[in-house]
């Protein structure tokens, strides 16, 4: 303001040059701050805002070097008029951050959802082979006594050695474990096919 006053031409320039020299130290001071080391998810720059282009093309005209400074400390010099395209690029920075944040995020829960059916269908596995166990070990049980040991209670009844009570008559074995039918899960798991208890040997 002090340059556009001045009626002296050298004191207009003297002006001018004190105008462009305390735009370049103000750079070197918000250089050397670093706000965006002190910050977590931010530019890596700072914007330095010149309220008027007749302030801006004042510094240009005495020192041209100015912008070329600026930039190499990581200072963004920013008018009324290029302010807002500054910021509507850092907003959609941002933006497009979050985005690829959200879309790691998602690839990790997926492999991690992915690991855990993993295991529970080995759980499955595993809980298919113990009722296979468990249904064998029925059928060579109730195999034995229709075999074996109720030969020789009828024996035994035929020899008038019985008492008053009646063997208990064996109960079937109906219920069926529920066949696997989703495409993960038929490749590694086998219908369950129990056996009936009338037909163990």
């Amino acid at each position: 303001m002090e340059a556009l006053e001045a009626q002296d031409e050298t004191v207009r320039n003297a002006r001018l040059d004190d105008h462009a020299r305390q735009l370049r130290d103000h750079i070197l001071k918000l250089s050397a701050k670093g706000y965006w080391s002190q910050l977590q998810s931010t530019p890596e720059f700072v914007v330095l805002f010149i309220p008027g282009e007749t302030f801006f093309s004042a510094a240009l005209e005495r020192d041209p070097s100015l912008i070329e400074e600026a930039t190499r400390r990581q200072v963004i010099l920013a008018t009324p008029t290029t302010l807002i395209a500054v910021l509507w690029a850092i907003a959609h920075g941002w933006r497009e951050e979050r985005l690829a944040e959200n879309a790691r995020a998602i690839s990790e829960l997926g492999r991690e959802l992915h690991e855990r059916l993993a295991t529970l269908a080995g759980h499955f596995g595993k809980l298919k082979r113990s009722i296979d166990a468990v249904v064998a070990a029925y059928n060579a049980a109730a195999g034995s006594l229709e075999t074996r040991v109720l030969v020789s209670a009828r024996k035994l009844k035929e020899l008038g050695a019985t008492s008053t009570g009646e063997i208990a008559q064996l109960e079937q074995v109906d219920q069926v474990p529920r066949s696997p039918t989703a495409p993960e899960l038929v490749e590694s798991a086998e219908p369950v096919e129990l056996p009936r208890a009338r037909d163990a040997a």
